[in-house]
């Protein structure tokens, strides 16, 4: 069989272009400590994360999971009164594969859509593969998120009203959450905003082919963040679905869900049969796919039409979710 790949969408196709010296669709494990010391990771330091004084910017360090180090939280409040109503909470999870990031890493997204909808943001840090394997990250995320829903009116939120939203191994993370939460009896969160998320180790859909060696995260880069997370595990048949989502059974009685990916990306076959099968299990999603998308397209060309429709859909669905 052959697996010829869909066209990249030319305005993103010439951005792919200018970004192929920089960025590598593969990774290998003997690669990860570069990527993490390369300069995009340093870059995110001098960020003005307060939107000239739109924000008050704050880290904090609160309990991690039992028995583990304290996480980070970055929290980002509007500056503003908020005309004594609890603000909405976007609850971030960075990207990075599994392997690489931390929280200010894809929060220029989430710090737009809070401008707009008058919310607060938290991004959680979380440990990173292969030092620190499943269940280390979802449970920083977890714990994260029971705090972040304890203390939301400390923060001028709603606890209420907390989204969770994350790209990329993001998006799984949060989709893995909005799992663990519902078997745990935890923090309900409204929604989840999942955009191109890292779901399934198995690394084996038509889309991983077609896709090979082409884009930014490629199968044999998708390869290495499974196996830093699962080890020999991965692509086996005990994989649990709070490390990878796609292995869930049972995906009734999660929060209504925003799914997005592109149609020229490893991630697009997971990420729209995972939106099959929450309707399939009666429950709400949105579905977009975006025609000639590469994996994470809309942050490394923010300025391209299809990058400002996928950017406008996001708000659009939080406005609806959130009656803001």
């Amino acid at each position: 069989m052959t697996h010829v790949p869909p066209p990249f969408d030319p305005e993103l196709s010439a951005a792919l272009d200018l970004l192929k010296d920089v960025i590598s669709p593969g990774l290998a494990l003997d690669e990860i400590d570069d990527v993490r010391q390369g300069p995009g990771i340093a870059m995110l330091a001098d960020l003005d994360l307060t939107w000239d004084g739109f924000f008050e910017v704050e880290d904090r360090s609160v309990p991690g999971p039992e028995g583990a180090p304290e996480i980070s939280l970055l929290i980002c409040r509007p500056t503003a009164p908020s005309g004594g109503t609890g603000r909405p909470v976007i609850y971030h999870v960075h990207g990075g594969g599994m392997v690489i990031g931390n929280n200010r890493v894809g929060v220029d997204g989430p710090l737009a859509w809070a401008r707009e909808l008058d919310a607060v943001v938290v991004s959680v840090e979380y440990r990173l593969a292969p030092e620190h394997p499943h269940p280390a990250p979802v449970e920083d995320v977890y714990a994260g998120l029971v705090w972040t829903s304890e203390h939301a009116e400390e923060l001028g939120g709603d606890p209420g009203r907390i989204v969770i939203a994350g790209a990329s191994a993001g998006g799984g993370l949060s989709a893995a959450l909005a799992l663990l939460s519902r078997d745990r009896g935890g923090p309900r969160p409204v929604g989840q905003l999942l955009m191109c998320p890292m779901l399934d180790d198995r690394n084996d859909s038509p889309s991983t082919y077609q896709m090979a060696g082409l884009g930014v995260w490629d199968r044999t880069a998708n390869e290495t963040g499974w196996t830093a997370l699962l080890g020999e595990a991965r692509g086996g048949p005990d994989v649990p679905a709070y490390a990878a989502p796609a292995r869930a059974e049972d995906l009734s009685g999660l929060p209504p869900a925003f799914l997005d990916v592109g149609s020229a990306e490893t991630f697009r076959d997971e990420v729209v049969a995972y939106a099959s099968r929450i309707w399939q299990a009666g429950g709400v999603a949105e579905l977009h796919v975006w025609p000639g998308g590469f994996h994470g397209f809309d942050g490394f060309a923010p300025q391209a039409a299809l990058s400002q429709a996928a950017r406008g859909a996001h708000v659009s669905w939080l406005r609806r979710l959130l009656g803001s």
